[in-house]
């Protein structure tokens, strides 16, 4: 019983890694027909579906949610 308690927390443990980031930054274009913002950075990131770019223009200071494979879930101007 106890191996089995242990096996579950275990891998519970590796299911909760990486599931999502957050950054902070200046968008320095959008793309919002090939859903892709770039930020300041550099970095281009791919927007999820059903995420709405609405308000979201170069310059906007923003947080922005992403998942473990770095697309946006999440994006709000501040």
């Amino acid at each position: 019983m106890k191996m089995l308690l242990a096996a579950v927390l275990a891998s519970a443990s590796f299911v909760t890694v990486a599931l999502a980031g957050e950054m902070q930054g200046v968008v320095s274009a959008v793309d919002a027909e090939a859903m892709v913002i770039v930020m300041e950075d550099g970095a281009e990131l791919a927007v999820a579906d059903g995420v709405s770019l609405d308000g979201i223009e170069p310059g906007a200071s923003v947080v922005v949610t992403t998942d473990d494979s770095d697309t946006v879930i999440s994006i709000v101007a501040n």
